[in-house]
């Protein structure tokens, strides 16, 4: 059994790829905020394949983090070098393993924030790439305003105070650069979030403003901010992952991450000081991704939604058992072709018959035992994203929104907080006890849920949504999950 680190690197067992370069000679072109399982498992990959092209050895990565669940990662990837073992997981039951190189640094923001601030402000730093979910980036769901009471960006906008989030730091780091004379780095979000790019300048560049306006209106006309697709299906790391890494592959890997094989990234070419050779290692490097996303977004993400509330409340608890059960691909394919793919725009190239079944045999890949809890935390975040957009492109345009409608009453439903056996469900969001308190009220007030403004504006006005979202609350009430699904057909 061999502990992870740079030491040991070449110990391991000869089944497990190793980065072929040297890691010593590897300089810093990126910092990351939110060092994750899904960034572990695709930006930083891509880099470490380059890497191991003989390619971007000055494009290594430096991870940051802001939060205080981030402290144990910086232990993590202190103790480890910043090594760890990617697994992809094949359907077959196959297993390849993995050591990831491209980070090459941790800072934990708290402890150090002139570390973090100069770290950006290095010229050879390009890039600052982002994976720090859809809540990260601060603003309102429905006005997309940015929320300048969160009490941090209140810190932050304080005169001298040192930057906790990362719009204290960024921005710091950009007035940094500019009083230097050192060109901006490129913004590059590879969160889930429609235009993310777009989402990251507005957020950024209205915190710079109200913290100095010279300097916002500077970040807004020179520093670019590529939007960008992203997907790669990557569960929460268990004790069980650690685990097996250890028993098959013989690693003591603290936090290794687990992954599907599938990966995609579409990322516009629009870059301030250069960019990795992405292209070389598959990425699709576009002019506009609104196309590629759309159909990422609101045919996988929403169908995730589509199937985790319901069949959580069906006895449910891993995505691909969801995904072998005839009814619920039928469900979720119907949604997809009646309801999500009328509302994409024109995708040249692209067999969106393939995807849509590519997308199920994803789901129901059993090795990666993606759990119907994760899909369904912080749908707050999520379904008025991905799913309120379909019904409001349907409803204009006279489309079907029966499934739609439905996936927002098994939410509704699931934010009761007990499924049909009554055991009792732990709501992971960060509106939960709201979300909870209204949907008490579900029975006797079947539009309670939906009359939340915040999360879907006016959709409680229409009477064609209104219809469907209250017949299948009713039906979820009266029947169960499973026979409204059957009723649904």
């Amino acid at each position: 059994m061999q502990k992870l680190n740079a030491s040991t690197l070449h110990q391991l067992d000869p089944v497990v790829a190793v980065p072929a370069y040297d890691r010593s000679k590897v300089g810093v072109g990126i910092v990351h905020f939110g060092v994750g399982g899904f960034h572990r498992a695709h930006q930083a990959m891509y880099v470490d394949q380059l890497m191991n092209d003989g390619k971007a050895l000055d494009w290594g990565i430096c991870g940051v983090g802001v939060m205080p669940a981030d402290q144990r990662m910086k232990t993590v990837m202190d103790a480890q070098n910043g090594l760890y073992t990617l697994v992809i997981k094949h359907p077959d039951g196959s297993y390849k393993p993995r050591v990831i190189g491209s980070i090459i640094e941790y800072l934990y923001a708290p402890d150090d924030v002139k570390a973090v601030l100069e770290k950006m402000a290095n010229p050879e730093v390009r890039i600052v790439s982002l994976t720090v979910t859809e809540g990260g980036y601060n603003f309102h769901h429905v006005t997309g305003a940015f929320n300048f009471d969160n009490p941090d960006v209140k810190h932050d906008l304080v005169e001298g105070a040192a930057p906790k989030t990362s719009f204290g730091l960024v921005t710091e780091a950009l007035a940094r650069r500019k009083s230097r004379g050192i060109a901006p780095f490129t913004v590059m979000s590879c969160d889930n979030i429609q235009g993310n790019g777009d989402v990251a300048k507005a957020t950024f560049t209205a915190y710079a403003r109200r913290k100095n306006a010279e300097l916002g209106e500077w970040i807004a006309e020179h520093v670019k901010f590529p939007n960008s697709m992203v997907d790669r299906i990557t569960p929460v790391t268990t004790d069980a992952d650690r685990d097996e890494v250890r028993q098959r592959f013989g690693i003591d890997d603290a936090w290794p991450v687990v992954c599907e094989p599938f990966t995609q990234w579409v990322l516009e070419d629009h870059f301030n000081d250069g960019r990795p050779a992405f292209e070389d290692v598959g990425v699709q490097i576009v002019d506009e991704v609104m196309p590629y996303e759309l159909m990422k977004l609101r045919l996988l993400n929403a169908s995730h939604q589509a199937l985790t509330y319901f069949g959580y409340l069906a006895g449910y608890r891993y995505a691909h058992e969801v995904c072998q059960d005839p009814l619920f691909v039928e469900f979720l394919l119907g949604y997809m072709v009646e309801e999500g793919s009328p509302t994409l725009s024109p995708l040249p190239g692209v067999d969106l018959d393939l995807y849509r079944r590519t997308l199920i045999e994803r789901f129901a890949n059993p090795q990666i035992r993606d759990t119907l809890a994760r899909l369904c935390a912080e749908s707050s975040d999520r379904i008025p994203k991905w799913l309120v957009p379909v019904i409001r492109h349907q409803l204009e345009h006279n489309g079907e929104i029966k499934r739609s409608a439905a996936v927002v009453a098994s939410w509704a439903r699931y934010d009761e907080g007990t499924d049909e056996q009554g055991e009792p469900i732990e709501i992971v969001d960060r509106l939960k006890n709201q979300l909870h308190a209204i949907a008490q009220n579900n029975r006797r007030h079947p539009l309670a849920f939906i009359e939340n403004r915040e999360l879907f504006g006016d959709l409680v006005e229409h009477p064609r949504f209104v219809a469907a979202y209250t017949w299948a609350l009713d039906s979820l009430h009266r029947i169960g999950a499973r026979a409204t699904l059957e009723a649904l057909r």
